[in-house]
């Protein structure tokens, strides 16, 4: 079977401290194996198949529907942690089956609207909202592959690094797998640099205002500090790895703290800045308006979200409808209900 012989091809070329397909803790509904796919090449397969997965292209990065096609959206977010987790473990020796997997489903739990849609439904919500344990949800509980279980029944090392991939040095948790921490830190390395960029193409930021320490110690292009990140990601864990099997995927203190400096000035100056600040009021009106109308009407609900609703409650089913939506469904259907329309053709 081909599965087997690529299944060989990874004891003989990966890293010993690389997931290998053959050690999966394998699924939580038994299926048979595919004849051509390793697990983690069939996990990757039905997320990028996933509705979920679609609408991450019309679901907002930082910038709210931005005119430009130029502009990051979730979708190429993902893509854009995908290869950056390649490269690195590549340079490990370690699964990047696993890891694009693990980078292709880490964000289909997001809201529309990005953060400032988590934040109401965290606030809303007796039980609270992180995206990623809707990721999750979402990968376990809303799609659908067959009829016979819910969800997608992917492996648990991928579920596991979709969990555990949120949070800049704050949780001790660490994904169970060294390439789920690899996506951990390629989401930190591409989001803080490709919003930059971002930042920069929209005008609300010049080049001379970034942090001068953190500019001179990765690079002045957006390229160069990310390949500045990249290189040191690979050579510092390969080194500590080699002192402690058990240590974890990290950079050098000194590429961590630019790291830290760049993401520190861009929370100050975007992320709670008067341009994104005024957009994400915006956002809430409409996120707040919608709860509130499903919450008070379940029986407008779609039909599969109205069964949640009874298994599981309202907030949850109200939640679960929101926070697939994406930005243009969301703002179209707050349209339809507040905007009054003539029914009369003159």
């Amino acid at each position: 079977m081909i599965r087997d012989d690529l299944e060989k091809k990874e004891k003989l070329i990966l890293s010993p401290y690389a997931s290998f397909s053959t050690h999966s803790s394998g699924r939580e509904y038994e299926e048979a194996e595919d004849e051509v796919r390793t697990c983690y090449m069939r996990d990757r397969d039905r997320i990028i198949h996933s509705k979920a997965f679609r609408r991450l292209k019309h679901k907002t990065q930082v910038y709210i529907s931005p005119d430009s096609d130029h502009f990051r959206t979730r979708l190429t977010h993902t893509l854009e942690v995908a290869q950056i987790g390649k490269t690195i473990g590549r340079g490990l020796g370690l699964n990047e089956d696993l890891i694009e997997a693990i980078a292709l489903a880490h964000d289909v739990g997001h809201t529309p609207f990005a953060h400032a849609g988590e934040e109401v439904l965290d606030r809303i919500m007796t039980s609270g909202f992180k995206h990623n344990y809707n990721s999750v949800r979402v990968l376990t509980k809303i799609e659908r592959k067959s009829d016979k279980y819910p969800g997608l029944n992917l492996t648990r090392e991928v579920l596991d690094g979709v969990l555990h991939h949120s949070g800049f040095n704050k949780s001790k948790e660490a994904a169970n797998t060294l390439e789920g921490q690899v996506i951990r830190l390629s989401d930190k390395i591409a989001y803080v640099q490709h919003d930059i960029d971002d930042a920069l193409r929209a005008g609300t930021l010049v080049e001379n205002d970034l942090p001068k320490k953190a500019i001179e110690s990765l690079g002045k292009t957006h390229g160069e500090r990310i390949g500045a990140l990249v290189y040191d990601a690979i050579h510092h864990s390969e080194k500590i790895l080699k002192q402690d099997e058990k240590a974890s995927i990290s950079l050098s203190a000194q590429a961590n703290q630019a790291l830290i400096d760049l993401r520190e000035f861009m929370f100050e100056n975007i992320y709670l800045g008067d341009i994104c600040q005024a957009e994400r009021k915006k956002a809430t009106i409409v996120i707040e308006y919608l709860y509130d109308y499903y919450y008070k009407n379940t029986d407008r609900l779609p039909v599969f979200y109205k069964k949640i609703v009874e298994e599981e409650g309202k907030e949850q089913g109200v939640a679960d409808y929101i926070s697939g939506m994406s930005d243009n469904y969301c703002i179209n259907l707050f349209r339809d209900l507040t905007i009054p329309r003539s029914y009369i053709n003159l």
